[in-house]
């Protein structure tokens, strides 16, 4: 071809090597039957170096302006180890997540070894033995004898309640959590009494009130005997958002043996007194006559708070709540004279029932710590006690309601606050999660 009449070649294959590897091209061709016998010529050797090097470039740009991938004679065997010089790689492109329609979120199996797989909703219970501490009190009677029965004589006992609390974590890593408790002791208080052969003078004196047509002095002279007790409850509601700065408590590794704990949210508190001051005449034929006085504190507000945990051995944990509001105070006070049949005295002036409601709206403050030690059992499962203390600021209670005398609703009415008492006992219960 070309003007060659002599040698007919037929290309069947070609290699190309990459520039820095071989740097050989090889051209395979068969010849026709003499070719076998002139191949140790050497115008052969220069022929077929010609003819090799005039289809190279025919094949690479000519060919009657026929490219390699046009002639159906010549065939490509492979192409093998190129190097950069040779073909670059096409430019990477990555899709805009947040273009078109597409749902922008983490790629699945990212975030696989952050992910805690531990249980998400715990709840728990609690027995509680709480007390609280008491004002000084107000005098219910008359010295007698160097005896003076008062309203602090009730002392506080060391009634049972309950603390119960539910929630559940959230995200990937659980360092959020939304939990919800309550805890209540209730019928904390007690009782005193003194009776004595002489004439007792009540605490106070009404000499504008009767009762069942009879002036209530005759109620609260010449008295033989009095008993004054206290029954007061304690409630306490909470919803709190949890922000854990490293691993759950329950769950602690070994290289880390503290957590601490964020915590804010609602709070909602209630102390309540109920006074009763119980007057046996020394005429029978008249009956009891009672005086009581309920005051009830309802604060409620936002709070902050904090939880510390140590383990200090593999399953034992030291933990530490310290939580602190203030908040509205709205306080309601009743005050009543009555039988025990439940007949109220009645003011001499108007006829109206000797029975007055007050209310008064103040800021006060608490501020708890509760002190434990847990006992992760399971990962499932909790055992822990521990003590608590609630102090609480600015409230009013039953002593500082109790009036000298009863002469008119006016007497009986409003409240005086600015008195604070302290909550504590102890706590014992379990948690499980799931």
């Amino acid at each position: 071809m070309g003007g060659k009449q002599g040698l007919t070649v037929s290309p069947r294959y070609l290699t190309l090597r990459s520039p820095g590897r071989d740097q050989a091209a090889t051209v395979a061709a068969k010849a026709r039957p003499g070719f076998s016998r002139c191949a140790m010529h050497p115008r052969f050797h220069i022929r077929w170096t010609v003819a090799s090097v005039a289809l190279l470039l025919w094949a690479v740009g000519g060919a009657g302006g026929r490219g390699v991938a046009q002639d159906p004679d010549f065939h490509v065997a492979s192409v093998t180890d190129v190097g950069p010089a040779v073909i670059e790689p096409p430019p990477m492109y990555v899709a805009d997540p947040l273009a078109g329609n597409t749902f922008a979120a983490m790629p699945v199996g990212v975030g696989d070894g952050l992910a805690k797989t531990w249980p998400r909703w715990f709840a728990g219970a609690s027995g509680l033995v709480m007390t609280r501490t008491l004002p000084a009190g107000t005098a219910t009677m008359q010295p007698l004898g160097g005896v003076q029965l008062a309203t602090g004589d009730t002392g506080a006992n060391w009634p049972g309640g309950v603390d119960l609390h539910l929630g559940r974590w959230f995200g990937m890593r659980q360092q959020h959590a939304v939990e919800f408790i309550y805890w209540g002791v209730y019928q904390l208080g007690g009782s005193a009494g003194v009776t004595s052969s002489d004439a007792i003078d009540a605490i106070p004196q009404a000499p504008g009130v009767t009762v069942a047509g009879q002036p209530a002095t005759a109620f609260l002279t010449n008295v033989a005997g009095q008993q004054i007790s206290r029954s007061d409850v304690i409630n306490d509601i909470e919803i709190n958002w949890v922000y854990s700065l490293w691993d759950r408590p329950e769950f602690l590794p070994r290289e880390r043996a503290v957590n601490l704990m964020w915590l804010a949210g609602f709070r909602f508190f209630q102390v309540g007194d109920n006074l009763s001051l119980q007057n046996t005449p020394s005429n029978s034929s008249l009956g009891d006559l009672d005086f009581n006085v309920a005051t009830n504190n309802n604060i409620y507000g936002a709070q902050v708070g904090a939880k510390f945990d140590w383990r200090f051995l593999p399953a034992l944990r030291l933990n530490i709540v310290p939580k602190f509001m203030i908040g509205g105070n709205a306080i309601t006070n009743t005050s009543v004279l009555m039988q025990p049949d439940g007949a109220y005295g009645t003011f001499t002036a108007d006829g109206s029932p000797a029975k007055v409601h007050s209310t008064l709206g103040v800021f006060s403050w608490l501020g708890s710590v509760d002190t434990g030690l847990a006992w992760d059992v399971t990962d499932h499962w909790t055992l822990s006690l521990g003590y608590r203390v609630v102090g609480v600021g600015n409230i009013a209670q039953a002593d500082g309601q109790w009036p000298t005398a009863i002469t008119s609703p006016e007497s009986l009415s409003g409240i005086a606050a600015g008195s604070s008492t302290i909550v504590h006992g102890g706590f014992a219960g379990f948690e499980g999660r799931y």
